[in-house]
Protein backbone atom coordinates (compact mmCIF):
# COMPACT_ATOMS: atom_id res chain seq x y z
CA UNK A 1 0.00 0.00 0.00
CA UNK A 2 1.17 3.40 -1.01
CA UNK A 3 0.51 6.73 0.74
CA UNK A 4 -0.85 8.98 -1.78
CA UNK A 5 -1.91 12.69 -1.99
CA UNK A 6 -3.88 13.87 -4.89
CA UNK A 7 -3.80 17.65 -5.41
CA UNK A 8 -6.43 19.03 -7.31
CA UNK A 9 -10.88 18.00 -6.88
CA UNK A 10 -11.57 18.70 -10.02
CA UNK A 11 -13.09 16.10 -12.07
CA UNK A 12 -9.49 14.49 -13.50
CA UNK A 13 -8.43 14.72 -10.13
CA UNK A 14 -10.95 13.30 -8.41
CA UNK A 15 -11.35 10.20 -10.74
CA UNK A 16 -7.93 9.40 -9.96
CA UNK A 17 -7.86 9.31 -6.54
CA UNK A 18 -10.65 7.37 -6.21
CA UNK A 19 -9.16 4.81 -9.04
CA UNK A 20 -5.63 5.12 -6.55
CA UNK A 21 -8.34 4.25 -3.33
CA UNK A 22 -10.02 1.40 -5.05
CA UNK A 23 -6.43 -0.18 -5.83
CA UNK A 24 -6.14 -0.49 -1.65
CA UNK A 25 -4.00 2.89 -1.40
CA UNK A 26 -4.43 5.37 1.29
CA UNK A 27 -5.27 8.34 -0.83
CA UNK A 28 -5.84 11.72 0.58
CA UNK A 29 -7.81 14.76 -1.57
CA UNK A 30 -6.90 18.02 -1.72
CA UNK A 31 -9.99 20.38 -2.70
CA UNK A 32 -9.79 24.12 -2.84
CA UNK A 33 -13.28 24.60 -2.15
CA UNK A 34 -14.85 23.76 1.12
CA UNK A 35 -17.95 21.97 -0.45
CA UNK A 36 -16.13 19.84 -2.45
CA UNK A 37 -13.69 18.66 -0.08
CA UNK A 38 -16.99 17.98 2.29
CA UNK A 39 -19.20 16.15 -0.63
CA UNK A 40 -16.41 14.00 -1.20
CA UNK A 41 -15.91 13.00 2.39
CA UNK A 42 -19.58 12.68 3.94
CA UNK A 43 -21.33 12.03 0.82
CA UNK A 44 -18.84 10.02 -1.36
CA UNK A 45 -19.45 11.86 -4.22
CA UNK A 46 -18.00 14.98 -5.83
CA UNK A 47 -21.28 16.81 -6.21
CA UNK A 48 -19.77 19.66 -8.55
CA UNK A 49 -17.23 18.85 -10.46
CA UNK A 50 -18.09 15.05 -11.38
CA UNK A 51 -21.31 14.23 -10.18
CA UNK A 52 -23.46 11.01 -10.29
CA UNK A 53 -20.11 8.68 -9.73
CA UNK A 54 -20.72 6.86 -6.45
CA UNK A 55 -16.73 7.52 -4.85
CA UNK A 56 -14.68 4.96 -2.75
CA UNK A 57 -15.86 5.00 0.78
CA UNK A 58 -12.23 5.15 1.97
CA UNK A 59 -11.28 8.32 -0.28
CA UNK A 60 -11.40 11.22 2.02
CA UNK A 61 -11.17 15.06 1.51
CA UNK A 62 -9.28 18.47 3.12
CA UNK A 63 -8.76 22.16 2.25
CA UNK A 64 -5.99 21.57 4.30
CA UNK A 65 -2.48 21.23 2.29
CA UNK A 66 -0.01 20.24 4.81
CA UNK A 67 -2.41 17.43 6.29
CA UNK A 68 -2.68 15.89 2.30
CA UNK A 69 0.39 16.20 1.50
CA UNK A 70 2.13 14.99 4.87
CA UNK A 71 3.89 11.49 5.09
CA UNK A 72 2.86 10.89 1.53
CA UNK A 73 4.71 8.40 -0.71
CA UNK A 74 3.03 9.86 -4.32
CA UNK A 75 2.34 13.05 -4.49
CA UNK A 76 -0.04 13.56 -7.70
CA UNK A 77 -0.80 17.29 -9.43
CA UNK A 78 -4.16 17.50 -11.28
CA UNK A 79 -4.53 21.56 -10.87
CA UNK A 80 -5.51 23.63 -13.97
CA UNK A 81 -1.75 24.75 -15.74
CA UNK A 82 -2.17 28.07 -14.47
CA UNK A 83 -2.34 27.42 -10.79
CA UNK A 84 -0.03 24.62 -10.84
CA UNK A 85 3.67 26.21 -9.92
CA UNK A 86 1.44 28.39 -7.02
CA UNK A 87 0.25 25.18 -5.78
CA UNK A 88 3.22 22.89 -6.09
CA UNK A 89 4.79 25.37 -4.10
CA UNK A 90 2.82 25.48 -1.53
CA UNK A 91 3.60 21.22 -0.50
CA UNK A 92 7.38 21.40 -0.46
CA UNK A 93 7.20 22.52 3.32
CA UNK A 94 5.42 19.10 4.30
CA UNK A 95 6.61 16.72 1.04
CA UNK A 96 8.91 13.79 2.94
CA UNK A 97 12.24 13.03 1.07
CA UNK A 98 12.35 10.98 -1.06
CA UNK A 99 8.57 11.35 -2.44
CA UNK A 100 7.91 11.12 -6.13
CA UNK A 101 5.92 13.65 -7.56
CA UNK A 102 3.59 12.64 -10.60
CA UNK A 103 1.33 15.46 -12.54
CA UNK A 104 -1.87 14.88 -14.21
CA UNK A 105 -2.06 18.60 -15.54
CA UNK A 106 -1.32 19.44 -19.06
CA UNK A 107 -0.32 22.88 -20.71
CA UNK A 108 2.46 24.96 -21.50
CA UNK A 109 2.74 27.80 -18.63
CA UNK A 110 2.25 31.50 -20.08
CA UNK A 111 5.61 33.19 -20.26
CA UNK A 112 7.96 30.80 -18.95
CA UNK A 113 6.92 28.16 -21.83
CA UNK A 114 7.78 25.46 -19.56
CA UNK A 115 5.62 22.27 -19.66
CA UNK A 116 4.02 21.19 -16.17
CA UNK A 117 6.94 18.66 -14.84
CA UNK A 118 9.48 21.25 -15.43
CA UNK A 119 7.07 23.64 -13.87
CA UNK A 120 7.06 21.40 -10.48
CA UNK A 121 10.48 20.16 -10.36
CA UNK A 122 11.13 24.43 -10.03
CA UNK A 123 8.57 24.81 -7.83
CA UNK A 124 10.07 22.23 -5.37
CA UNK A 125 13.45 22.96 -5.97
CA UNK A 126 14.36 19.51 -7.76
CA UNK A 127 14.75 17.79 -5.26
CA UNK A 128 12.19 15.14 -6.01
CA UNK A 129 11.57 12.65 -8.80
CA UNK A 130 9.16 13.30 -11.35
CA UNK A 131 6.25 11.77 -13.69
CA UNK A 132 4.18 13.12 -16.15
CA UNK A 133 0.99 10.69 -16.37
CA UNK A 134 -0.90 11.56 -19.92
CA UNK A 135 -2.69 9.62 -23.00
CA UNK A 136 -6.64 9.77 -24.08
CA UNK A 137 -8.66 9.57 -21.08
CA UNK A 138 -11.97 11.51 -20.16
CA UNK A 139 -12.32 11.93 -16.88
CA UNK A 140 -15.85 10.49 -16.27
CA UNK A 141 -14.65 7.34 -18.44
CA UNK A 142 -11.96 6.88 -15.59
CA UNK A 143 -14.65 6.75 -12.95
CA UNK A 144 -16.67 4.79 -14.68
CA UNK A 145 -14.20 1.85 -14.92
CA UNK A 146 -14.27 2.07 -18.60
CA UNK A 147 -10.83 0.53 -20.57
CA UNK A 148 -8.81 3.09 -20.55
CA UNK A 149 -4.69 3.27 -21.01
CA UNK A 150 -2.24 6.33 -20.75
CA UNK A 151 1.92 6.44 -20.34
CA UNK A 152 3.43 7.95 -17.09
CA UNK A 153 6.60 9.28 -18.35
CA UNK A 154 9.92 10.60 -16.45
CA UNK A 155 13.92 10.40 -16.40
CA UNK A 156 13.80 7.96 -13.82
CA UNK A 157 12.38 4.56 -14.60
CA UNK A 158 11.81 3.62 -10.64
CA UNK A 159 9.17 6.44 -10.68
CA UNK A 160 7.99 5.78 -13.92
CA UNK A 161 7.73 1.91 -12.52
CA UNK A 162 5.87 3.34 -8.99
CA UNK A 163 3.48 5.49 -10.44
CA UNK A 164 2.45 2.67 -13.47
CA UNK A 165 1.80 0.58 -10.29
CA UNK A 166 0.23 2.48 -8.17
CA UNK A 167 -2.45 3.33 -11.06
CA UNK A 168 -2.73 0.47 -13.29
CA UNK A 169 -6.02 -1.73 -12.62
CA UNK A 170 -7.83 -4.30 -14.57
CA UNK A 171 -9.65 -1.21 -16.12
CA UNK A 172 -6.58 1.35 -16.36
CA UNK A 173 -3.54 0.26 -18.41
CA UNK A 174 -0.02 2.26 -17.46
CA UNK A 175 2.83 2.31 -19.68
CA UNK A 176 6.15 3.74 -18.87
CA UNK A 177 7.74 5.82 -21.39
CA UNK A 178 11.07 7.82 -21.36
CA UNK A 179 10.39 10.79 -23.52
CA UNK A 180 8.86 12.92 -20.89
CA UNK A 181 9.17 16.02 -23.20
CA UNK A 182 7.26 14.64 -25.85
CA UNK A 183 4.53 13.19 -23.54
CA UNK A 184 3.83 16.53 -22.16
CA UNK A 185 4.04 18.27 -25.44
CA UNK A 186 1.40 15.99 -26.98
CA UNK A 187 -1.11 16.18 -23.98
CA UNK A 188 -0.34 20.25 -24.13
CA UNK A 189 -0.93 20.95 -28.06
CA UNK A 190 -3.89 18.65 -29.06
CA UNK A 191 -5.89 20.88 -26.76
CA UNK A 192 -5.23 23.54 -29.15
CA UNK A 193 -6.00 21.18 -32.08
CA UNK A 194 -9.35 20.29 -30.42
CA UNK A 195 -10.49 23.79 -30.57
CA UNK A 196 -9.56 23.86 -33.79
CA UNK A 197 -11.74 21.11 -34.87
CA UNK A 198 -14.49 21.94 -32.44
CA UNK A 199 -14.26 24.97 -34.49
CA UNK A 200 -15.01 23.13 -38.02
CA UNK A 201 -17.57 21.47 -36.52
CA UNK A 202 -19.73 24.46 -35.14
CA UNK A 203 -19.53 25.88 -38.67
CA UNK A 204 -21.17 22.83 -40.11
CA UNK A 205 -18.09 21.39 -41.90
CA UNK A 206 -18.25 17.47 -42.44
CA UNK A 207 -16.08 14.63 -41.77
CA UNK A 208 -13.42 15.67 -44.46
CA UNK A 209 -12.74 18.39 -43.08
CA UNK A 210 -11.73 17.38 -39.35
CA UNK A 211 -9.99 14.49 -40.48
CA UNK A 212 -7.37 16.82 -42.25
CA UNK A 213 -7.61 18.97 -39.35
CA UNK A 214 -6.35 16.18 -36.96
CA UNK A 215 -3.56 14.83 -39.50
CA UNK A 216 -1.90 18.13 -39.86
CA UNK A 217 -2.58 19.26 -36.12
CA UNK A 218 -0.42 15.80 -35.31
CA UNK A 219 2.09 17.09 -38.01
CA UNK A 220 2.32 20.24 -36.42
CA UNK A 221 2.82 18.99 -32.81
CA UNK A 222 5.18 16.47 -34.01
CA UNK A 223 7.16 19.55 -35.92
CA UNK A 224 7.45 20.75 -32.31
CA UNK A 225 8.50 18.48 -30.71
CA UNK A 226 11.26 17.10 -33.04
CA UNK A 227 12.68 20.68 -32.97
CA UNK A 228 12.40 21.00 -29.02
CA UNK A 229 14.25 17.34 -28.69
CA UNK A 230 11.37 15.01 -28.39
CA UNK A 231 11.62 11.55 -30.05
CA UNK A 232 8.71 11.78 -33.49
CA UNK A 233 7.83 8.32 -32.51
CA UNK A 234 6.32 9.63 -29.21
CA UNK A 235 3.12 11.90 -30.89
CA UNK A 236 2.12 8.36 -32.99
CA UNK A 237 1.26 6.48 -29.40
CA UNK A 238 -1.15 7.43 -26.74
CA UNK A 239 -0.16 10.59 -25.28
CA UNK A 240 0.02 12.51 -29.19
CA UNK A 241 -2.44 10.73 -31.31
CA UNK A 242 -4.35 8.66 -28.97
CA UNK A 243 -4.91 11.71 -27.17
CA UNK A 244 -5.36 13.57 -30.04
CA UNK A 245 -8.40 11.65 -31.18
CA UNK A 246 -10.11 11.32 -28.46
CA UNK A 247 -10.09 15.16 -27.69
CA UNK A 248 -11.22 16.30 -31.04
CA UNK A 249 -13.95 13.75 -31.54
CA UNK A 250 -15.30 12.98 -28.27
CA UNK A 251 -18.54 14.31 -26.97
CA UNK A 252 -17.23 14.81 -23.40
CA UNK A 253 -14.06 17.11 -24.71
CA UNK A 254 -14.28 20.34 -23.47
CA UNK A 255 -11.57 21.93 -25.73
CA UNK A 256 -13.72 20.67 -28.46
CA UNK A 257 -16.87 21.99 -26.99
CA UNK A 258 -15.16 25.74 -26.61
CA UNK A 259 -14.05 25.80 -30.50
CA UNK A 260 -17.68 24.16 -31.58
CA UNK A 261 -19.38 27.27 -29.54
CA UNK A 262 -17.44 30.16 -31.50
CA UNK A 263 -17.75 28.51 -34.59
CA UNK A 264 -21.49 28.54 -34.22
CA UNK A 265 -21.21 32.56 -33.82
CA UNK A 266 -20.21 32.84 -29.70
CA UNK A 267 -17.77 34.94 -28.53
CA UNK A 268 -15.14 33.85 -26.71
CA UNK A 269 -16.15 35.59 -23.24
CA UNK A 270 -19.40 34.56 -24.02
CA UNK A 271 -18.46 30.64 -23.76
CA UNK A 272 -16.43 31.26 -20.60
CA UNK A 273 -19.44 32.76 -18.82
CA UNK A 274 -19.69 30.85 -16.49
CA UNK A 275 -17.79 27.63 -17.20
CA UNK A 276 -16.01 26.72 -13.74
CA UNK A 277 -14.35 23.91 -15.58
CA UNK A 278 -11.26 24.88 -17.79
CA UNK A 279 -10.21 24.83 -21.60
CA UNK A 280 -7.04 24.10 -21.34
CA UNK A 281 -6.53 24.59 -25.40
CA UNK A 282 -7.60 28.09 -24.50
CA UNK A 283 -4.99 28.63 -21.80
CA UNK A 284 -2.25 27.07 -24.20
CA UNK A 285 -3.17 28.37 -27.15
CA UNK A 286 -0.81 31.45 -26.74
CA UNK A 287 1.83 29.46 -25.08
CA UNK A 288 2.09 26.99 -27.75
CA UNK A 289 2.26 30.04 -30.23
CA UNK A 290 5.20 31.56 -28.41
CA UNK A 291 7.10 27.74 -28.35
CA UNK A 292 7.04 27.60 -31.80
CA UNK A 293 7.88 30.82 -32.59
CA UNK A 294 10.60 30.57 -30.10
CA UNK A 295 11.48 27.30 -31.94
CA UNK A 296 11.54 28.95 -35.08
CA UNK A 297 8.53 25.99 -36.41
CA UNK A 298 5.62 27.12 -38.25
CA UNK A 299 2.06 25.84 -36.84
CA UNK A 300 -0.48 27.68 -38.48
CA UNK A 301 -3.58 25.43 -37.39
CA UNK A 302 -2.13 26.85 -33.88
CA UNK A 303 -2.07 30.64 -35.15
CA UNK A 304 -4.91 30.07 -36.99
CA UNK A 305 -6.51 29.20 -33.47
CA UNK A 306 -5.28 32.32 -31.91
CA UNK A 307 -6.52 34.62 -34.67
CA UNK A 308 -10.07 33.60 -33.66
CA UNK A 309 -9.58 33.49 -29.70
CA UNK A 310 -8.26 36.45 -29.62
CA UNK A 311 -7.91 38.84 -32.57
CA UNK A 312 -11.21 38.50 -33.63
CA UNK A 313 -10.33 36.75 -36.62
CA UNK A 314 -13.84 35.45 -38.33
CA UNK A 315 -14.28 31.40 -37.93
CA UNK A 316 -14.72 30.83 -41.85
CA UNK A 317 -11.83 33.04 -42.31
CA UNK A 318 -9.47 31.37 -40.37
CA UNK A 319 -10.47 27.93 -42.16
CA UNK A 320 -9.78 29.63 -45.36
CA UNK A 321 -6.74 30.89 -44.68
CA UNK A 322 -5.96 27.55 -43.70
CA UNK A 323 -7.05 26.28 -46.95
CA UNK A 324 -5.73 28.80 -49.32
CA UNK A 325 -1.55 28.65 -47.73
CA UNK A 326 0.84 28.09 -50.46
CA UNK A 327 0.48 24.62 -52.05
CA UNK A 328 3.95 22.25 -50.25
CA UNK A 329 4.55 18.85 -50.40
CA UNK A 330 3.23 16.69 -47.05
CA UNK A 331 6.37 15.93 -45.54
CA UNK A 332 8.86 18.09 -44.59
Amino acid sequence: MTVVAVIGAGAWGTALADLLARNGHLVRLWAREPDVAESITVRHENMRFLAGVALSSALAASTAMGDVVRGADLILFATPSEHLRAVAASTVSTLQSGATLAVATKGIEPGTLAVMTQVVREATAGAHAVVALSGPSFAAEVAARQPTAVVAASTSPAAATLVQQALASNEFRVYTHPDVLGVELGGALKNVMAVATGVSDGLGLGANSRAALVTRGLAEMTRLGVALGARASTFAGLAGLGDLVLTCTGALSRNRAVGEAIGRGQTLSEVLAGRETVAEGVVTARSALALAERAGVEMPIVRAVNRVLFEGRAAHRAIADLMERELRAESD
